[in-house]
């Protein structure tokens, strides 16, 4: 006979989003029973997941901070005709402390990896091999629903932590290098300094299509590093992602391919910036929101998961407009002037900017002056935005 298990909240995929929606009902709900499942065989995958102090409100800290493997004061942006250095915190999570920190605060047979979810629905789960999970609610944190209802475009990277032969000498992170060669639209290498003589080097792009070549990209890496004088001893570990970059689409419909009526959190909701495609504030903001819910059977877990996002969507036609710019307005080698222009702005600004708060005045400020591309093109964007 198939096995059936019993909780109060099923939660369907342990990326970011579940792991941590995992970890605030535990501290803050411990009452309540929680499985997690996942078809991979560690929670979190293999993921480095990075965050501004700005992105994360204080009184939020208590949920990510133990998962913080590095953390820094500051970082630079260099552009051809542009070098800064910010003075944001930034910090870094790892998929590792994330499988480490759900294992130890469910208990073992509520944590169920390799696991493939063949159906989910408002109240229960179906696995691969018949078991049955049966749950007053259950949320679906799976990755994308049917990305095809949205209209996007593409940040995606392929990043590798290398260990060096002699030091790299970088204090802080780069978030952006862009004095690359611009292929495939907006092209700049992310690094990321873990210790003397470990780093983490990542070629990213803001392209019109998802398509990645591994392998070309590589390469590039491996030239970038030699450019700048590093030897590779060794690649420690790989990472490569496609991020969407929303610049409009169905979100009503969108939540619907997800699963009807089932409650969602993390991209599967819609619930990541709209041009970074990052996700992790958000999962933040989820987690806590369902921890703090009086009510966690389906319908009530649905209606309020499926209200947050919403609102988040709405509030976030701005960037939707800046991203139909970027991608409509700039041809796909002049992006790159869009980006540094943005960080000639004020460093409050761009820390809004990135936390999705953007002012009514940071948006003005935006949008002032000459716009970094052709003007026929950026009001033909504001006016297909307008529609």
């Amino acid at each position: 006979m198939a096995q059936t298990i019993r909780c109060d909240v099923a939660i369907a995929g342990g990326g970011l989003a579940g792991g941590l929606i995992a970890l605030a009902l535990a501290a803050r709900r411990p009452d309540v029973s929680v499985t997690i499942v996942e078809e991979g065989e560690t929670l979190g995958g293999n993921h480095i997941w990075s965050f501004f102090d700005s992105d994360v409100v204080p009184q939020d800290r208590w949920l990510i901070d133990p998962l913080v493997a590095h953390g820094w004061q500051g970082y630079n942006v260099l552009f051809p005709s542009r070098r800064r250095r910010l003075p944001q915190s930034y910090a870094s999570v790892h998929s590792e402390l994330l499988d480490k920190a759900v294992r130890a605060a469910l208990p073992p047979d509520r944590v169920l990896t390799g696991c493939r979810i063949l159906g989910a629905g408002p109240a229960a789960l179906v696995l691969e091999g018949g078991m049955r999970i049966e749950a007053r609610g259950v949320i679906d944190a799976r990755g994308a629903a049917d990305l095809s209802l949205l209209d996007l475009g593409w940040q995606k990277f392929v990043g590798r932590v290398v260990q060096l032969t002699a030091p790299h000498r970088l204090e802080r992170p780069v978030v952006m290098d862009a004095t690359v060669e611009q292929i495939d639209g907006y092209r700049f290498v992310y690094l990321l300094p873990m210790g003397a003589d470990t780093l983490l080097i990542e070629d990213t792009y803001y392209s019109d299509g998802p398509e990645l070549d591994r392998e070309a990209i590589a390469a590039r890496i491996a030239a970038y590093a030699a450019q700048r004088g590093w030897t590779i001893k060794a690649v420690l570990r790989e990472e490569s992602g496609v991020l969407p970059v929303a610049l409009g689409g169905d979100f009503e419909g969108y939540w619907r391919s997800g699963g009807n009526r089932v409650a969602k959190a993390g991209v599967r909701a819609g619930l990541f910036h709209p041009t970074t495609g990052y996700s992790l504030p958000d999962a933040i903001r989820t987690a806590i929101l369902v921890a703090g819910l009086p009510d966690l059977a389906a319908p009530a877990l649905h209606d309020a998961l499926h209200r947050h996002a919403r609102s988040a969507w709405a509030s976030r036609g701005f960037y939707r407009l800046l991203d139909k710019m970027l991608f409509r307005a700039a041809r796909p080698m002049e992006r790159i002037k869009v980006f540094e222009r943005f960080y000639g702005l004020d460093a409050g600004l761009i820390a809004r900017f990135y936390a999705a708060q953007s002012t009514m005045f940071d948006r003005m400020r935006i949008l002032a002056g000459k716009p970094p591309v052709p003007i026929g093109r950026a009001i033909a964007a504001i006016r297909e935005n307008a529609r």
